[in-house]
């Protein structure tokens, strides 16, 4: 990789818009201005009519992503303010990539770590070959995780396993990762382009408006009852209904034939 290629790779190609992280002789480490360009690239597309499914992953085949680069932590993660400045950074881009109403997917090949782990499980979906490895070192490092990361990471493998995770701060296989409920899909390594495309062409193919209502339902049920927006959630609902898009899937149907949504 020469100087002047970007540390993260954008671009949209059939409906999907990757964000590919791109310093792979550093395990794709996630650096300061990375963290800033995931949310910025998260707005564009959630933006982008044309874009129906964003899809994350790492380039060079051996890491994902080895979590935030640590190199930078003595010059912008050591005052208090420089603490603040970089983890409100990173947490802005990580909930913009959690909430944006476009499905996400995960593309996890080699190392899965810390940080790029948090990433990962801000993804709707993970796809994972059986190459992967994954842990979160934090307790190896004293750093502290944030409230939004744990209830996450605790939702999808329960207070045990995340306990086991943060507490160890030891590596897991993919295999493992899969039993605790960290990924959605193992798959072999020559397949995970396959595997992946396939989930890619398939959420994009499907009806965004009906994409968009149900992983926002999902988000308010992890909620407590008291905090849920029930009004929003029947109204994605009625928006579905009263959407083209749904005139399309019932005609499709009746003539058998792929619907073609348009998101309207």
């Amino acid at each position: 990789m020469s100087e002047e290629q970007p540390e993260l790779l954008t671009g949209v190609e059939s409906g999907v818009g990757y964000i590919r992280f791109n310093r792979p002789a550093k395990h794709n480490a996630i650096s300061f201005e990375m963290w800033k360009g995931l949310g910025e690239a998260v707005d564009r597309y959630g933006a982008d009519d044309a874009v129906r499914v964003i899809l994350v992953t790492g380039e060079g085949g051996r890491a994902f992503s080895s979590g935030a680069d640590i190199s930078q932590f003595e010059k912008q993660r050591s005052t208090p303010n420089g603490v603040a400045v970089y983890n409100d950074t990173l947490g802005e881009s990580c909930r913009k990539l959690t909430v944006v109403p476009k499905p996400t997917i995960a593309r996890i090949q080699g190392y899965c770590m810390g940080g790029g782990l948090a990433t990962s499980l801000c993804c709707d979906l993970r796809i994972a070959s059986e190459d992967s490895t994954f842990a979160i070192p934090a307790a190896k490092l004293g750093l502290g995780y944030a409230y939004n990361s744990l209830k996450t990471l605790t939702d999808l493998v329960g207070p045990a396993s995340a306990k086991e995770i943060m507490f160890t701060s030891r590596q897991f296989d993919a295999q493992k990762a899969y039993e605790m409920g960290l990924i959605n899909r193992l798959t072999t390594t020559d397949d995970i382009d396959r595997v992946t495309n396939e989930y890619a062409e398939t959420l994009a193919a499907n009806a965004p408006l009906t994409i968009k209502a149900c992983k926002h339902i999902i988000a308010e049920l992890a909620k407590d009852s008291g905090d849920r927006d029930i009004e929003t959630c029947d109204r994605l609902v009625d928006d579905c209904f009263r959407s083209d898009d749904y005139k399309e899937g019932r005609q499709a149907f009746l003539e058998k034939r792929k619907p073609t949504f348009q998101g309207k």
